[in-house]
């Protein structure tokens, strides 16, 4: 089964026992995937349910396509841990490759923010792309659950929404030329007597860095600062290293028994 095509769907296409496709959709499964009837894909819903589904042509058009479900399929494929990535826009297209990585990746939300230092001011459109490809990224690596992507805030506001959240909400800031303990290190050994974390936030700077004011501000917001390590990464390099160290630690931890 997890070989099978998987298409994300939203609540409003549900309807009893089948799913209502789009025309891009039903062109796409079809016409590019060449599906005939019978043949079966899996339907992922915004909020993580996943259906097994059987191509069916519609009443009203032989153009068209629905899914019959079938089944409800469940799956463990998803981070133990709910992961925000608040990122400062890169330059150019940069985070259409941070939202790719980071959706193979397993985060939980896309935060852009506007730093001191960024350049790109997107447009709107931006904003529908991102989210374009998170979806295709959660099909692509069979994830269950598509990551929101939120629209871009500036930095301080962005830090506004954190200080909100529950004592369980844990929140590092990468920076460089710092002594600051490895995010590897804290993910690991957490303060003892520390409530349980259930979510983290990992913010990543732009090209140059986080400013000192900024870091400052991030402190006051009760971000930890935490090192990538000895190199330097590139703006994009950088949100796909603290990713996969928090994707490892939570799985490799999760499953103490499994080899790598």
């Amino acid at each position: 089964m997890s070989q099978l095509q998987r298409l994300t769907i939203a609540d409003s296409q549900i309807q009893e026992s089948q799913i209502s496709l789009t025309a891009e959709q039903s062109h796409y499964l079809s016409r590019v995937l060449r599906l005939k009837q019978g043949d079966r894909f899996i339907v992922l819903a915004p909020h993580g349910q996943g259906w097994l589904a059987e191509l069916m042509p519609a009443e009203v058009s032989q153009q068209s396509w629905i899914g019959k479900i079938l089944e409800p399929v469940v799956e463990r494929t998803e981070l133990p841990i709910a992961i925000t990535l608040m990122v400062a826009l890169p330059k150019g297209n940069g985070l259409d490759e941070v939202v790719r990585q980071a959706a193979e990746l397993g985060v939980t939300c896309i935060a852009p923010v506007v730093s001191d230092r960024t350049l790109l001011h997107p447009s709107p459109q931006k904003l529908d792309r991102w989210r374009r490809i998170a979806q295709e990224a959660t099909e692509q690596s069979e994830r269950q659950f598509v990551p929101s992507i939120l629209e871009p805030v500036s930095f301080m506001d962005s830090l506004q929404r954190e200080v909100a959240l529950e004592q369980s909400h844990a929140a590092f800031l990468c920076v460089t030329r710092l002594a600051s303990p490895h995010l590897l290190s804290c993910l690991l050994s957490p303060p003892s007597g520390a409530i349980p974390t259930t979510s983290i936030t990992i913010a990543i700077g732009p090209e140059g860095g986080w400013t000192e004011a900024e870091v400052a501000q991030a402190i006051d917001a009760g971000f930890q600062p935490v090192s990538l390590g000895r190199r330097i990464f590139r703006a994009v390099t950088a949100p796909l290293v603290a990713l996969s160290l928090v994707a490892a630690a939570q799985e490799f931890d999760s499953n103490p028994t499994q080899k790598v």
